[in-house]
């Protein structure tokens, strides 16, 4: 009797175990909206750079799309083997990276295509050399002197993973504490694998502080119907300061909340400041209705009626339909 109930109790310990170490029920991955395209490498697009580097006593340079950050201070290089630059990182173990604008970008881009195995590319950009001995592009507006502290090789790439020595920054660049202001700098963008340039997005928000810092929503795209239009105001004298604020507050509200409102360029001339004019791009024609319907509009309107002296809408046809004005809020 003794030996059975120990059996029983046993077989239910077990039945018990059995059910507890189960997997839990997966997801029917045939139900998720997203489509499998692959290993496709996802982490793109990245700021675009030219490495420098002393290789055979010469300076040569070479746009570098595949950086990468490691920890807080180390900083990944990947490099193809074929490419000459790597010879003189290897000896000197020191590099310049510098981050591309668009005003290099064809220089850049012109040394990404021949290899200084062939072509003498030290005279592309003007420089200086780093207070670590690294060549450094005067024309870039952020550079950064590195130190190689390890290589990995892997089959077809060397990894350089460098320590960084110096940054330096071009004052216009930088915010009120020194820092770089990335919406000063709007570094150019690189896309793996298509090989596209990209520009710098606006700024949405402060990084963990989403609802404490408003960011400007998603815009929409220019429909066909979309709206530019110039809107010039002439303000009575002794309202002028207090028109100023209301117009300065029904902007940010509606670039900030409205997808369909692309553009609101506020400016006052010099000679007349009582005259205000403002570029106005609307996504489409429902857009702009919304926006004139929009209760911080309403307040604008109604609050500064007795304020305008002169109203003039005009509408307008860009010359290049591929031209674009982003409003960007800090």
């Amino acid at each position: 009797m003794k030996l059975t109930v120990n059996i029983l109790l046993l077989f239910l310990a077990l039945s018990c175990d059995t059910k507890d170490t189960q997997d839990p029920p997966q997801q029917d991955m045939t139900e998720m909206n997203k489509k499998n395209i692959g290993n496709v490498l996802a982490l793109y697009p990245k700021p675009l750079t030219v490495v420098g580097t002393m290789v055979n006593g010469k300076v040569n340079w070479l746009v570098v799309g595949h950086t990468g950050i490691i920890g807080h201070n180390r900083i990944l290089v990947s490099m193809s083997k074929s490419h000459y630059t790597n010879q003189g990182i290897k000896k000197s173990k020191k590099l310049s990276i510098n981050l591309v604008s668009r005003e290099m970008l064809a220089q850049a881009d012109y040394v990404g295509s021949v290899s200084g195995a062939t072509i003498d590319k030290s005279t592309v950009f003007d420089y200086h050399t780093g207070e670590n001995g690294s060549p450094v592009i005067d024309k870039s507006p952020v550079s950064m002197e590195c130190a190689v502290e390890e290589i990995h090789e892997t089959k077809d790439f060397d990894n350089f993973i460098c320590s960084i020595v110096n940054t330096y920054a071009s004052p216009e660049i930088l915010d009120e504490e020194g820092k770089i202001d990335y919406s000063k700098f709007k570094p150019v963008l690189f896309e793996f694998p298509s090989y596209s340039y990209l520009a710098t997005g606006e700024v949405l928000g402060k990084c963990l502080n989403l609802n404490t810092q408003p960011s400007m929503c998603a815009k929409l795209p220019m429909s066909d119907n979309g709206i530019v239009r110039l809107s010039k105001i002439e303000v009575h004298p002794e309202y002028i300061e207090e028109y100023m604020k209301y117009a300065i507050e029904v902007g940010e509200i509606s670039l900030r909340t409205e997808p369909g409102v692309l553009t609101m360029y506020a400016v006052q001339e010099k000679e007349k400041p009582c005259m205000i004019t403002i570029l106005e791009t609307y996504a489409n024609a429902d857009a702009y209705e919304s926006h004139i319907a929009s209760q911080h509009f309403q307040k604008y309107k109604q609050g500064t009626l007795h304020m305008v002296k002169k109203l003039t809408l005009t509408d307008q046809i860009p010359l290049n339909s591929a031209n674009r004005i982003n409003n960007f809020i800090q």
